[in-house]
């Protein structure tokens, strides 16, 4: 098959570089599949899909040692025979090697946060609330950062895994004789690919100290690719299958199976029938691997463009019962009202709507449900589910927990959850939407109307009403009023200053009533006014 490849003259430059040297140099990994499924489509006719590959990976016969002797601002720190090259020093050793390059690549290499498309339009307010800065554009925030550098070049020697006795993790790592020998060990077969340039070409593209443009075209004569595996194949076919016998790659690392899953939803592939089998035959042994482990799957599971397609194959292939078998409560449990589908499909439709790219919000959005089957009662020929919120906010942090969530982590998806079953009407005053916000949090607001959003959406409702835009206007009024107790005009220093009170837990009581009382009427937060309640406060309380 005739092809054209477009690689970055940065990429070519470390393949030329260790093959000058004398020895072997492959782009391996995910970019070379990337870079193969990105020319497969254009040759089919069909329009490009956008893939952001700014992750590349080699391998070599050079050992640590012999590579960090080719690349002087190397750095090896690790045991598996890495060594990683900052962009910026590669950049830096081409030019004072003497070579004029484009000045437009390193854009195309950043790691760009995902922009996002804010549902409340806070341009429109006449002040943003301080705690909301860190929210705003911050896609522009961060291309103004000139801290930002794309994610360094890792080379690392070629490996031969020894025995998997724990299931994560091989017994001793031995370096590789040969490419066919590293490839063997790898995962998938479309992750099981090596890539490098023929030195004629090289030889040509260096030679000449101007390089110019970033992306250097490379036709089918001019790169070879080892594909011991069939790899190209099975990316034509979109199947997610694994090197040589599945059973043998998964009793070698349990957490493959989830990133078979995770894969298929991120390519939109299919599972080979005999790896989906595996995985179904040796789901429980993910209880071998840590949940830090489990928790970066699951979250890129969460964060690709069918994430309910993701837990739909989870719970096929029985991972789900060992990472979340609160979720399988909700099948078949109706829900009656305006509700068509049981909580189960409920929760996954809502989990595909939901707009956001946060893995969190995601997660709330998919357990926002997941109360109902522990809270729900018939009634008068109907069915409730009191208080359901509540429950299913309380699993939401057990699971977190389990996930080895941060703390902040936990605290957004408990929130979310607990908090998605807000409502508004237009007779409801500003200090109700004030006390909203506080209850949610301003920096979840956002996020709340994403979970509402894939909420209605996942119930067959349309995206929006009267109401919720109306509730959106009211709240940009309320964003320049005070919503914390950091927005007093008083603080836990000015109380003792003024009042002659000693550092306690009563300071913050005392804070937390104020607030109330500027909630309730923002014309008394003045510091006069403040210290005037708080000495009421006071009174009471002593």
């Amino acid at each position: 098959m005739s092809m054209t490849i477009s690689l970055p003259y940065e990429v070519i430059y470390i393949i030329w570089k260790i093959q000058t040297a004398g020895f072997d140099a492959y782009v391996v990994g995910g970019a070379v599949r990337d870079i193969l499924l990105q020319t497969l489509i254009t040759t089919q006719n069909k329009t490009p899909e956008h893939l952001n590959i700014n992750d590349y990976d080699f391998t070599t016969n050079a050992t640590p040692q012999q590579i960090q002797q080719i690349f002087d601002d190397s750095y090896y720190t690790n045991e598996f025979g890495t060594v990683g090259i900052a962009y910026s020093n590669l950049l830096a050793e081409m030019v004072a090697a003497g070579y004029q390059l484009p000045n437009t690549n390193i854009k195309s290499r950043l790691v760009k946060p995902i922009k996002k498309n804010k549902i409340i339009d806070l341009a429109a307010a006449s002040k943003i609330h301080e705690s909301l800065r860190s929210q705003i554009d911050q896609y522009q925030i961060d291309q103004k950062n000139t801290k930002l550098q794309p994610t360094p070049f890792e080379i690392t020697t070629y490996r031969s895994d020894g025995l998997y006795s724990d299931f994560r993790r091989p017994d001793k790592i031995e370096w590789g004789q040969s490419i066919e020998q590293d490839l063997e060990r790898r995962d998938f077969t479309i992750n099981a690919m090596a890539l490098t340039i023929e030195p004629n070409l090289l030889t040509t593209i260096f030679n000449s100290k101007q390089i110019n443009h970033s992306l250097i075209n490379v036709k089918t004569e001019e790169f070879k690719l080892v594909d011991l595996h069939h790899g190209l194949k099975d990316l034509a076919k979109k199947q997610i299958k694994t090197v040589r016998n599945p059973d043998e790659r998964f009793k070698e690392d349990a957490l493959r199976m989830l990133r078979a899953i995770r894969l298929a939803c991120q390519l939109q592939f299919e599972l080979d029938p005999l790896t989906q089998a595996s995985i179904a035959h040796y789901a429980h042994l993910i209880q071998k691997i840590s949940w830090e482990r489990i928790k970066q799957e699951f979250l890129k599971i969460m964060t690709t463009s069918q994430p309910d397609r993701g837990i739909n194959l989870l719970d096929k292939t029985g991972l789900l019962a060992h990472i979340m078998p609160e979720l399988q409560a909700m099948k078949g449990v109706e829900q009656g009202g305006h509700h068509d589908t049981d909580v189960w499909t409920h929760s996954l439709d809502s989990l595909k709507h939901c707009p956001s790219k946060d893995p969190i919000v995601k997660l709330a959005t998919l357990l926002h449900d997941v109360g109902k089957p522990a809270t729900k009662h018939a009634k008068n020929g109907g069915i409730t589910f009191y208080n359901h919120e509540i429950v299913s906010s309380r699993l939401a942090s057990k699971i977190g927990k389990r996930l080895r969530l941060s703390n902040q982590e936990r605290e957004k998806l408990f929130r979310l959850v607990r908090h998605h079953m807000f409502y508004y009407q237009p007779y409801q005053t500003d200090t109700a939407i004030r006390r909203m916000i506080k209850r949610v949090g301003l920096n979840y607001i956002d996020d709340i109307l994403d979970l509402r959003e894939g909420d209605r959406l996942g119930s067959g409702a349309r995206q929006t009403s009267w109401r919720l835009e109306e509730m959106k206007q009211r709240i940009i009024e309320q964003l320049n009023q005070p919503l914390a107790v950091t927005d007093l005009a008083i603080n836990g220093h000015s109380l003792m200053t003024e009042l002659q009170l000693k550092p306690g837990p009563i300071l913050g009581k005392i804070l937390d009533e104020l607030l109330e009382k500027v909630l309730e009427n923002p014309e008394l937060n003045t510091k006069e006014k403040l210290l005037s309640a708080a000495k009421k406060i006071i009174a009471v309380k002593t």
